[in-house]
């Protein structure tokens, strides 16, 4: 017994029902009582060594379904290091696309966006892309952007829980300070890192500071931060939905697509396509009665 499944349903949707855990027991032959993680939404289910080749025909099982599966190693499950992306992992938003929605200009900018994040552009290029639109425009409008930035379903309980288990938590993210210093704050991460929009007198000037927080800086911080920590890559957790996101992904102990682009979703095994961020939990085994922050 040294892999465990996590099988988690959409609870606003659906119901994790004894069908269903019992279709995931035969697909993965498993012979192991499951754990109740939390009741109709959650369960936790031993499997052996090899349970991994049969994680696709379980997938496929349950496609049409709202329950999502994540397979994790026993050891080590509890990760101390969480990294997480922000835009559209998070927050509910685009917070550079929602800029340019107030701007005027929401859908060009859109455009490259979607491109950056399905890995069709290099990231500082297309940043770089982006920003330049924005010269001349008021910095107020970053103000007008922050008003619609949203949450996602279970941030701040996954960010306060882990830190009440010890973990050491940092937002990280291809966009702006402006934004993930006051998302940082509100779920509660330890550090956040992002790119500076620069401004004059009021106005954007078009312009980012340098060096430009691409997909290689986001692995960066994951190492340095593992290092710092005195931490084994196994025990450190990393989430995102773009391409800039794989290569801390790939190098995570555990690195969960979240929502992901489709070059992602086709890279990382570990997915949550259907439920939230309380996901990011019942994989490494806390119960909801555990959690913290709801």
């Amino acid at each position: 017994m040294s892999l465990v499944l996590t099988l988690v349903a959409q609870r606003d949707t659906t119901t994790l029902d004894a069908a269903t855990i019992a279709l995931a027991r035969e697909c993965m032959e498993s012979t192991h009582p499951h754990t109740v993680l939390s009741p109709e939404e959650a369960v936790d289910l031993p499997c052996n060594a090899d349970a991994a080749s049969r994680l696709p025909a379980l997938l496929d099982a349950l496609a049409g379904k709202a329950v999502d599966a994540v397979l994790t190693h026993q050891a080590a499950r509890r990760k101390l290091l969480l990294v997480s992306d922000m835009d559209s992992t998070i927050v509910d938003n685009e917070t550079l696309d929602d800029l340019a929605t107030h701007a005027g200009i929401g859908e060009k900018i859109a455009a490259i966006t979607a491109r950056s994040m399905n890995g069709e552009l290099d990231f500082a290029t297309a940043l770089k892309e982006r920003v330049a639109l924005l010269k001349g425009l008021p910095d107020s409008l970053l103000e007008k952007a922050w008003q619609d930035v949203t949450l996602n379903e279970g941030a701040r309980t996954l960010v306060q829980t882990m830190r009440a288990n010890g973990a050491y938590t940092a937002l990280v993210s291809g966009g702006f300070t402006f934004f993930t210093s006051r998302v940082a704050e509100l779920c509660g991460f330890q550090t956040n890192h992002a790119n500076t929009l620069l401004a004059e007198q009021g106005f954007l000037t078009g312009r980012t500071g340098h060096p430009i927080l691409g997909p290689d800086t986001k692995l960066e911080l994951l190492t340095t931060l593992a290092q710092q920590h005195r931490l084994a890559p196994e025990q450190t957790l990393a989430i995102g939905d773009g391409a800039n996101d794989l290569p801390m992904l790939k190098a995570a102990g555990l690195g969960l697509a979240f929502f992901a682009k489709p070059i992602v979703r086709q890279a990382i095994t570990a997915q949550i396509n259907h439920t939230s961020l309380r996901t990011a939990l019942f994989a490494q085994g806390y119960a909801a009665s555990h959690f913290v922050g709801e």
